[in-house]
């Protein structure tokens, strides 16, 4: 088969890292050809084309007339394949980071093109700035990586025959053999540092271990606006003496920092996929944190036992600013509404922070930074603070090393293996490209119903749609 892939740039990320892996998994089996508004920073697998119109707004495509985009990429697959692709692969083409891309995509659909758009993030969920007001495109295949959002497509207007499940492969980190426990010197989380993952539910974590290794958090944030956040939480923990280690992975090799960590963590707040729930067993490591429901309930059904994670972690309300919470979140959540033009809720406001802090309690996941911070500053130090959180969370308790650690990880370290490897992807990717290339479709996305999916009162964390530190009501 003739597979075009397109995507905005192929600068290194997570995107960018999968469509590596698609195409090491077609090698043998399919001609490959790349297209994108920006060259790879290392060699991929295929033939390359750079096509400016393809690019980030910001990096010039918006003064790019479409049509002339929709034409370079006809002209590019034409020259590799004179009777053209069986399918052009898009990766994340409901992001407005290109405000011409639907354009483009639909000219494309006119020349015959046959698409497969496979969403691995959604505008929907806390990106208003790149939300696209146009339709997205109808009629042509979709792909999604996890079982919520095929579910929220099915229910949103696509059709079975034209909506396909395609989970990520997982690659196996290096597998470290158990280590005494006078060799283990640090936690780790193995994530950039965005708003997202949630840096300050990981601190707390660290406090609650008896003899307090460090916290190592491998690597900086990338966008400029996740770094005040970053650098918030460097500077408080400086100025507690807390021994966290950020840019750990800069500093050190990332096969020592997994190879000398007593067990790894995830604090994510939201996840497309969730590696983090997989890569740990891999390496023969335990996986602490917080279990995603709706993203963890794939893995579970695959084997993956996650029962001992916890689902939020309860902070009594007299732990913060109340009022002042209370402002901000709705405050942040008629803004949401607005945002993606919307008209205000503020009766939808005012009952979702009744159900977010019932019986005195909210998770600490929806809590943005400063209010996160108070919460640590009363723990510190203080044991009945401490008992009053473990006994309000009783999952909050941390793993011991014995038989039943060890069986843990080996089972789990199977099921990955066994469900997740290259040859399932490869088989699974094939025949989805068989039939979008066979298999006509006639639907398209309720963006409306697609919104109201996200845009949940229970699910509203200020992490994910608040600037930092939230200035909605300066």
């Amino acid at each position: 088969m003739k597979i075009a892939f397109l995507h905005y740039h192929l600068k290194t990320g997570g995107v960018t890292t999968v469509i590596k892996q698609q195409m090491r998994a077609l090698q043998g089996s399919c001609e490959m050809l790349a297209l994108t508004g920006t060259l790879p920073e290392r060699d991929i697998p295929a033939d390359t084309v750079e096509i400016p119109g393809l690019a980030y707004d910001s990096d010039g495509a918006a003064a790019l007339d479409p049509r002339d985009t929709a034409d370079a990429v006809w002209e590019a697959i034409q020259t590799k394949w004179g009777s053209g692709c069986d399918v052009l692969h898009v990766h994340n083409p409901t992001l407005a980071k290109n405000k011409h891309l639907l354009q483009i995509l639909k000219a494309l659909q006119e020349k015959g093109v046959r698409l497969f758009l496979q969403i691995h993030d959604f505008s929907e969920d806390g990106r208003p700035g790149a939300y696209f007001a146009d339709s997205y495109p109808e009629n042509c295949h979709y792909g999604v990586i996890n079982s919520r959002d095929h579910r929220i497509l099915l229910n949103a207007g696509l059709r079975t025959n034209g909506l396909h499940l395609l989970p990520n492969t997982v690659l196996p980190l290096p597998d470290v053999r158990r280590l005494l426990k006078d060799d283990e010197r640090h936690i780790l989380y193995p994530i950039r540092a965005i708003r997202r993952k949630n840096i300050g539910e990981a601190i707390l974590l660290s406090q609650l271990i008896t003899d307090r290794l460090p916290l190592c958090i491998t690597l900086p944030p990338n966008s400029p606006a996740d770094f005040p956040s970053y650098e918030f939480w460097k500077e408080y923990t400086a100025r507690h003496n807390m021994a966290i280690m950020f840019e750990a992975g800069l500093k050190e090799n990332f096969k020592d920092l997994v190879r000398f960590s007593r067990f790894m963590i995830t604090t994510s707040i939201t996840e497309g996929f969730g590696f983090s729930f997989l890569e740990p067993w891999t390496a023969g490591k335990y996986l602490c944190g917080r279990r995603l429901p709706d993203i963890c309930v794939d893995f579970e059904q695959s084997g993956i036992c996650l029962e001992h994670l916890y689902s939020r972690i309860d902070i009594p309300l007299d732990w913060i600013d109340e009022a002042a919470f209370r402002e901000d979140w709705e405050a942040c959540f008629t803004a949401a509404f607005q945002n993606f033009g919307r008209p205000k809720r503020p009766d939808l406001a005012a009952s979702g922070y009744g159900n977010i802090t019932k019986n005195g309690r909210v998770d600490l996941g929806l809590l943005s930074e400063p209010f996160q911070e108070q919460v640590l500053s009363t723990l510190l130090g203080r044991d009945n603070a401490k008992a009053r959180l473990f006994q309000m969370n009783p999952r909050l308790g941390l793993p011991r090393r014995g038989e039943d650690m060890e069986a843990l990880i080996s089972r789990n370290r199977e099921a990955v293996t066994q469900h997740y490897n290259e040859t399932i992807y490869r088989t699974n990717l094939i025949g989805i490209y068989e039939r979008v290339s066979s298999t006509p479709v006639s639907h398209s996305i309720d963006k409306q119903f697609l919104l109201n999916a996200f845009l949940t009162p229970e699910m509203f964390s200020l992490l994910k749609w608040s600037t930092f530190p939230d200035p909605l009501t300066e």
